[in-house]
Order: structure tokens, then sequence, then C-alpha cells
């Protein structure tokens, strides 16, 4: 086999090589970035530790200052809140119990006809005050005159006959001596005058028996009271068992009040029933007038098992006739009188999570958080049993703004107790029900 040698004339030319294109970096590797974008990266995480180690430093510094400032320190820069302040009184707080209560009047008579008859005369007029004894209505009186005329009558012949029965039997007894008649005859006609004296005694029955009835012909007023609407017109005829009546008189002065309490409060009130009789105050449904003022009568002799209350009747004796029959009052049983106790606005009681308190104004203008036991709140003051002793101040209005250590400034100078006691609504707290008087409930 012949070699064929290539001579340098019959090699190809070389051709140079195109240049090598960046290679992608592979897929999840970091490019390395360029040494400018490094020194910057560097830069902001250097100031930002810097800065954080500066906010740290600031914190601690001046949380490690409030520390030795004490608490409150941080709230001496802002202004004090204005309120209105009051001071914990030493006063009599009497206790009251409540009820409610129905205006009974103390005697109500219905004046009805006793006779048949027709009406001749009407002599009240509706509304008026009458007394005992007072013409009221007349009914025709002559059927009644002429029935007892008869009955006159009747007795006066039966006391003839008597008379003459009399004469027989003395008679028969002087022939009985002298044995002109039997014994048989002669008490015969004795019999005959004992059975006379009897007819003249029934005839003296009937004679009043009519005289009762013509007096009933005048309708009179059996009691002091006042007369209603008039149910019977003159002219008309009236029946003894007519059911309507002719008025209804209502005995005004005194009068009653009915209202029931709790029978838990039985015991109480026996107890302090037994030295002396309770007051008993009639206030108007809206809590806020005093009606008339009394005292307690009776104390019913059974509780109402329905209800759990025991019925209590009141006695007044309402001479300016503020009371009326049928209406609606509050009544309210004194109790007793609590001798100086700490007693506040009612206002200056707070309600919280954890009961009641009150803000109490010390010494350097801040308040207090003070806890407070209250026994009962009442025409806008509240009995304080624990937790405030008389001669403190507390705020009485204005505690939204306030926390425990908060500057305060009395607003212009009311610090007088007045300024706080102020009438709350009925509702307001637990147990408050105002009124003008003095009044509380347990």
């Amino acid at each position: 086999m012949a070699t064929i040698e290539q001579t340098d004339n019959q090699r190809p030319t070389p051709q140079p090589y195109p240049p090598a294109e960046p290679l992608e970096p592979a897929i999840g590797a970091q490019a390395e970035p360029p040494r400018s974008s490094t020194g910057k990266v560097a830069l902001i995480m250097a100031v930002c530790a810097v800065g954080l180690g500066l906010l740290i430093w600031f914190v601690r510094h001046n949380t490690a200052g409030a520390e030795k400032k004490g608490p409150g320190a941080g709230r001496m820069d802002t202004p004090p809140v204005p309120i209105v302040a009051g001071t914990v009184m030493r006063k009599d707080m009497p206790i009251y119990l409540e009820g409610v209560a129905t205006v009974q009047a103390f005697n109500t008579v219905t004046v009805r006809a006793r006779v048949d008859g027709q009406i001749e005369k009407v002599a009240f007029v509706e509304g008026q005050d009458v007394k005992s004894g007072d013409l009221l209505a007349q009914i025709d009186p002559a059927p009644f005159r002429t029935a007892l005329d008869q009955t006159i009558a009747k007795k006066g012949q039966d006391e003839a006959q008597l008379a003459n029965a009399r004469v027989d039997l003395k008679r028969y007894a002087d022939l009985l001596a002298n044995e002109g008649v039997t014994q048989q005859q002669y008490d015969t006609q004795k019999a005959l005058v004992t059975q006379l004296e009897a007819t003249v005694k029934a005839d003296e029955a009937a004679i009043e028996s009519a005289k009762v009835q013509l007096d009933y012909t005048t309708i009179v007023s059996p009691l002091d009271g006042r007369t209603g609407i008039r149910q019977v017109d003159q002219g008309n005829i009236v029946h003894a068992n007519d059911a309507n009546g002719l008025v209804v008189i209502t005995q005004l002065k005194p009068i009653s009040v009915v209202f029931t309490l709790p029978a838990q409060a039985l015991n109480r009130i026996r107890t302090e029933s037994a030295g002396d009789d309770l007051a008993v105050l009639a206030i108007d449904q809206d809590g806020t007038n005093v009606l008339a003022r009394g005292k307690l009568a009776v104390i019913d002799n059974q509780i109402d098992t329905t209800t759990g209350t025991i019925k209590l009747k009141a006695t007044f004796p309402n001479n300016d006739l503020r009371l009326w029959p049928g209406q609606f009052v509050n009544a309210r049983l004194l109790l007793t009188v609590r001798k100086n106790s700490a007693v506040v606005p009612a206002s200056v009681i707070q309600r919280g999570p954890e009961g009641a308190f009150a803000f109490v104004i010390k010494d350097d203008q801040t308040v207090d958080v003070r806890p407070v036991k209250v026994a009962l709140v009442e025409q806008g003051e509240a009995l304080v049993d624990d937790g405030l002793r008389p001669g403190e101040q507390v705020v009485v209005d204005g505690q939204y703004k306030l926390q425990k250590g908060s500057r305060v400034k009395i607003s212009d100078g009311a610090t007088a107790p007045e300024r706080g006691t102020r009438k709350g609504k009925k509702g307001d707290r637990k147990g408050e029900k105002p009124a003008p008087e003095s009044a509380g409930a347990t």
C-alpha cells in the first residue's frame, strides 16, 4: 500500500477560534456581586446596627430614670385634670324599706235603700263632703206612715179587749170564792187575759217595726266622708235589693295606704315596731315628691305564699287631701336611723370589675383609687360602711379622665359637699331611688 505524504504546501491553513462567550451561572448558584455593591450593603448594615444600639440605650436610660423618679413621674409633664371635689360628711342616715302601694279609703260605704218606694228628694250634691247623719235622700213615707197608723189602731183594739178581760177575771175571782162559778170558768178567763196581754205586746212590736220602716224612708249618711257619683235620680222607684245603691261615700280623713314588702324584712319590721309606731312616707310614682306622712297601723297576719311578700297598712291624716282612693304611690317605711355615718354624694361611687371604688384626693393634689363598701344609695347620697373617712376629699365629677396617681385641679374651688350632692335618676345605681327626703332602702 502506498503512503501518501502531505507536504507543507498541501496542508490547510489553520483558522482562528471565535471569542469565548461568558458562561451562564448554574441554576441555584449565587452570582458574585460586583465589588461596589458589596461595600454599600456592608455600610447600610453598619448604620442600622449603630441606630439599633442607640435606640436600646435610649429606652433603657429612660426606663431607669422613670424607676428612680417613682410611679407617676412620667405624668408630671401632663396638665392636671379639672374635677369637682366633695367632702366625706358625717351625718345621720335614715334607713327605709320601699314598696309599691295603693291608697284606700279609710271607710267605704255604698248607700242603699232599705225599703221599697219612690225617691221624692235627693238631698246631696255629687262630690259633696257630708257628716254622719246628714240627709242624702227621701223616699215617699206615706205608705209606711199609714202602716204605722194601722198598727197603732190594732194595739188600741187589743188593749180594750184586755181591759174587759181583766174586769171579767176579777168578777170570776169573787164568784169563785162564793162558788158562783166553777174553777174551770175562772181558769179559762185567766188564760184569755194572758192571751190578750201577749197580743198587746205583739202590737207594740209591730208599731216599732212600722216606725223603723218609716225611718228607713229617710236615707242619711252613715259616716263622715265624700259622696261620689249619684246612681239614682229623683222620681225613680228603688228597692231594698238593688245592687248599685244610691251613692258611694268614702272616708278621706284619715286615709289608708296598703303596700307590700319582701317577707325577709318581716323580722326587722317587727323588731323595730315593738317600741314605737314606725313612720311611713307616701311618695308619688315619679319618686320625687313626698305626698304625706303617716304611721304604720297593721302588719298582715299571713305571708302571701305566691309572691313571698307581706302586706302592711299605714294611716295618714290626709288633711290636705293629697292622697286619693285608688291612687298608686310608693310607700317608704322608716326602719331606723344610722347615726354619725360616712355619707358622700352618690356620683362619688364608681363601679369597676372589682366592685365599687372612689377617687380620693391626696395632699399632693393627686388621686388614689380607694375600694369602698356601700350600704345604700338614696336621694343622691351614698352611705359608706368602709373605705372612706369623714373629712376626706373625694372626686364628685370628672372621674372619666382619672386613673391612679393622676394630678387634679379643683374647678372653681368646688370643695363643698353640696356641689356634689345631685339627685340621680331612678335606677342609675343599684338600690338608688331619689326623693326629696333623706330616704334609703337596704
